[in-house]
């Protein structure tokens, strides 16, 4: 093992990049070095740390039990340095080469990523910005084990390693499709309230990316001896509301997105017989980037894009 005074710190960036990319080709990519180089580079770590740290599984490398536990602090030591040694001032959003991983439902594809995109080419052109979604039911934990700078999710709490702040509320609408037979019959016209007992009536279709058939509004209704009949779960936004389109289930989506959609999906909103708290969403970020420049600046930009859709 080796002590501070004999180890190299550069092969610290090196297991960084291998500890992300999962490939010597790739790492070299990232760190601007030749495959050869980052393999003679792993070879030294497994040296000094006495440890495989990686074995070939498939095409890809796969991390060893003490490599993955190195992750996280090692992520976190090298964002202090380079926020130590970064000169004041040194990001220019005109200038600056970034590529940033937010973790979203497709929710954000359609009421973040235009606005963002449109901004980005005047302000930013050399940023790149890459919507995931992560699918564990923990997605803030997950987005520290995936290499995710932000998430943008519902209120939740958070552990210590993670800050964030509000970025948006949003109040619910119920959507139908135009030509609806239910809503016909009962002359409804848009922005109307739809009747209770035709709400509880109708078949829904509920966003749920675990397939839980209880969701927004089924604890309003309970509460005065009421229920809905969910009849299918989808795990994306897009699909709730095309399920609605062509046919007679209805929805209750966020208000703001309803009405983005409403026209080219040839939809009708309404306001919910029932009163359904208003979602707070949020940007999570992890603690060792909250004083990275250009943290700072893209999620200043995606709370100001955000803020117009706020209950």
């Amino acid at each position: 093992m080796s002590n501070l005074s004999s180890f190299d710190l550069n092969l610290l960036r090196v297991l960084d990049a291998l500890l992300s990319e999962h490939s010597t080709f790739r790492a070299g990519e990232r760190l601007g070095l030749s495959q050869p180089a980052v393999s003679a580079a792993l070879k030294r770590l497994r040296l000094s740390l006495g440890d495989k740290l990686f074995f070939r599984s498939g095409q890809k490398l796969e991390a060893t039990e003490f490599a993955l536990s190195l992750k996280e602090p090692l992520q976190d030591l090298l964002s202090r340095i380079e926020a130590l040694i970064r000169a004041p001032d040194a990001f220019d959003p005109a200038t600056a080469e970034h590529k940033f991983r937010i973790s979203g439902s497709d929710f954000f594809a359609e009421m973040l990523m235009p606005a963002l995109a449109e901004y980005l080419t005047a302000h930013a052109p050399s940023l790149r910005v890459h919507l995931v979604d992560l699918v564990p039911d923990d997605r803030v934990d997950a987005m520290a084990s995936q290499n995710v700078d932000f998430a943008l999710l519902p209120e939740t709490p958070l552990p210590e390693w993670a800050e964030g702040q509000p970025v948006f509320s949003s109040s619910f609408s119920v959507i139908a499709r135009k030509a609806h037979p239910g809503t016909k019959e009962r002359a409804l016209a848009q922005g109307d309230v739809m009747p209770l007992d035709l709400f509880c009536e109708l078949q829904h279709v509920l966003f749920s990316t675990e397939g839980n058939p209880k969701g927004i509004g089924d604890e309003a209704l309970a509460q005065i001896g009421r229920e809905r009949h969910v009849a299918m779960t989808l795990p994306v936004f897009s699909g709730v509301y095309r399920a609605v389109a062509s046919s007679d289930l209805i929805a209750l989506l966020p208000s703001a997105f309803a009405h983005r959609v409403s026209r080219s999906a040839d939809l009708d909103v309404f306001e919910p017989p029932i009163l359904v708290d208003p979602v707070r969403l949020f940007l999570i970020w992890h603690r060792r980037v909250s004083n990275s420049p250009p943290h700072q600046w893209l999620r200043s930009r995606i709370a100001e894009l955000l803020h117009p859709f706020s209950a």
